[in-house]
């Protein structure tokens, strides 16, 4: 489906399909499992660099610039809105972090972090990664609604950039989330549906993303900034501290300045 085809569908169905396809793209990724037992420190340090790079690219260009150009002319200076969300966004995956139940790759189940609970070490370590797939298909969800609200600072080939760029972070990302749930122990099968089920939080945070910019025009430029402060809060508390944590850190930087300078080439180019 290309991007003339998008335009004539209803945002909340686009948003839908475009966070599908990042789901899938995460999927893929998972699959990885099947062929590798083990990734090299290395290559997954710099897969996480990628994602990091990917997501403060996509913070900045496809949804606190078009925020900031919203809101020009408006009754408050153009920056709070900008501001305002990216903080309140930021806070809200840091309420959700402290609530949520969750376990990070590598570490021990007493690690825990979140509300106690008795839950498998399977189910903490999957939704270590549904918390960081949040605010992505929220990002989403969020560009295709500004795009059906008919401002100049919104398009549709940005929001295609948008959805392009984290489907590409995901594919490295469903390798780095299944292939280490194989080397503790899970079979090939287990830890395929337990990596592309990291991803299904897309479609529905991008669905409501779209629909509630659609209800609420206003906040726009509000919504746009909290998906931004929510991406970039997962990439300051998790994706670069966990990439940075051999003594090696140059894989890491340098995946990290190519997912960056990708994603500025799509929104761009596809602008």
């Amino acid at each position: 489906m290309g991007i003339q085809q998008l335009a004539g569908l209803n945002p909340i169905i686009a948003a839908l399909l475009a966070t599908c396809f990042t789901w899938g793209m995460t999927a893929l990724g998972a699959a990885g499992v099947f062929f590798f037992k083990t990734v090299n420190k290395r290559v997954l340090n710099a897969m996480l660099g990628f994602a990091a790079g990917i997501m403060i690219a996509a913070s900045f260009w496809s949804l606190l610039a078009p925020a900031i150009e919203m809101s020009e002319g408006g009754p408050l200076p153009s920056w709070f809105p900008a501001v305002a969300g990216f903080l309140v966004g930021g806070l809200f995956l840091w309420i959700i972090d402290k609530i949520l139940p969750h376990l990070h790759i590598g570490q021990p189940t007493e690690a825990a972090e979140g509300v106690k609970t008795q839950w498998q070490r399977s189910v903490l370590l999957v939704l270590a990664i549904t918390l960081h797939n949040f605010p992505e298909g929220l990002a989403v969800g969020v560009a295709f609604g500004a795009v059906a609200a008919g401002l100049p600072a919104a398009s549709l080939a940005g929001a295609v950039a948008l959805a392009i760029g984290i489907g590409l972070q995901n594919l490295p990302e469903g390798m780095a989330v299944s292939v280490p749930l194989r080397r503790e122990g899970f079979s090939r099968s287990k830890a395929f549906m337990y990596g592309q089920a990291s991803g299904m939080v897309e479609p529905i945070a991008g669905v409501l993303g779209a629909a509630a910019v659609l209800l609420i025009r206003p906040l726009l430029p509000y919504a746009l900034a909290f998906a931004a402060g929510a991406m970039i809060y997962v990439v300051i508390e998790e994706l670069i501290p966990e990439a940075q944590q051999d003594e090696d850190t140059h894989a890491a930087t340098t995946g990290g300045m190519l997912g960056f300078a990708l994603m500025m080439l799509l929104d761009v180019a596809l602008a």
